[in-house]
């Protein structure tokens, strides 16, 4: 088995390490005659990349996307098609040091454990590196999704204890934090800047809603579609919890607070609130979707450490490099590249249902 691949119909294969020389994705199961331009994935790689602001990691990656196949004349074939981001600042250098040491928080002692062996440099496959491969790949499925009315908006709902309380989506990408909140934006920048100071990080929780969604897609009972949401976004490096429409907080309320009421809204049924966060079965009500991600401080830090080595020798390390003191802004784009590539994969599959359906006919 390989956990390399997400989805069924419309698939996604990843590839690559932090510092080698590149990491890419190969998409297959796309509709011929799809427009799609490099520039369409584009847009959303340069809101995923490093040095972006003082708030980044100053590793700097251009990440321009080569599509090397399946698209002829900016039109999709049919064919799988392949891209490539190649590393271009790669440097190990700055791990070299920590190659026979365990980083808390990392991934280096469970890779070790599971396979025997592991690329040290940067994390290798479990660096948030490997999360630019997901955008591309998330690009083309946002493509599939814009054809049939589906847009998804994610952001900065909170860093550490500072959260949004407006919602103004033109705000989104006009700050470094990514928060629909101007005012909430400035205090969390403050917050990720006064962590770098002491050498440390800090967390949050990103928010994405897609709005536009069609009544029926999820596969019931154990392919729900909010399970399969889940899987998409906790898949993220850096991701600790889930949360669909009041999440967590539907403990405190009672059934009377928590169920949505139906109506006929212009001939369509609708619900006057959305506290399930339009997924009711495992299928998707027609409501907009609401979803969040907890999102764990960044694990590498310039404080001193406890660990131990491959050796089992107790030690303290201190990390240095390139890092993101916060990575919520940067993960925004790939939380919705996950949803987009969950939403496309079931929107193909109920595409093929009803396809079955009208042959029956």
């Amino acid at each position: 088995m390989s956990g390399n691949t997400f989805g069924r119909l419309f698939r996604v294969t990843t590839f690559g390490e932090s510092q080698g020389p590149a990491v890419g994705a190969v998409v297959d199961g796309v509709p011929p005659r799809l427009p799609l331009r490099r520039e369409d994935i584009q847009k959303d790689l340069d809101r995923r990349r490093p040095g972006q602001s003082d708030l980044a990691s100053p590793r700097r990656e251009a990440d321009r996307v080569e599509i090397l196949s399946g698209v002829f004349e900016d039109l999709t074939t049919g064919t799988p098609i392949a891209l490539l981001l190649r590393n271009l600042e790669a440097d190990a250098s700055d791990y070299e040091r920590f190659k026979d040491s365990f980083r808390p928080g990392h991934a280096d002692y469970t890779y070790q454990a599971k396979y025997g062996i592991r690329d040290w440099r940067g994390g290798g496959r479990s660096s948030g590196r490997e999360t630019a491969a997901r955008v591309a790949a998330g690009a083309v499925a946002r493509r599939l999704l814009e054809g049939h009315g589906i847009r998804i908006v994610g952001y900065t709902l909170s860093i550490a204890d500072v959260r949004a309380e407006k919602r103004d989506y033109g705000a989104i990408e006009a700050n470094p934090v990514r928060s629909p909140d101007p005012e909430a934006a400035e205090a969390m920048a403050a917050r990720i800047r006064a962590a770098r100071e002491k050498g440390d990080s800090v967390g949050g929780v990103v928010e994405v809603r897609v709005l536009g969604v069609p009544s029926g897609l999820g596969e019931p009972v154990f392919d729900k579609l909010e399970a399969r949401l889940a899987a998409a976004v906790m898949s993220i490096g850096g991701v600790r919890g889930f949360e669909l429409g009041e999440g967590f907080a539907c403990s405190r309320m009672t059934g009377s607070q928590f169920n949505d009421p139906f109506m006929v809204e212009q001939g369509r049924v609708r619900t006057s609130s959305n506290h399930a966060g339009g997924i009711l079965g495992g299928i998707s009500t027609g409501e907009e979707i609401v979803l969040r991600a907890a999102v764990r401080p960044t694990p590498s830090i310039a404080r001193p450490q406890r660990t131990v080595t491959m050796e089992g020798k107790e030690t303290v390390i201190q990390i240095g490099g390139r890092h993101d003191p916060c990575i919520v802004p940067r993960l925004v784009p790939v939380a919705e590249a996950m949803v987009a590539l969950a939403l496309a994969d079931f929107l193909l599959i109920q595409e093929s249902r009803l396809s079955v359906r009208t042959v029956e006919k």
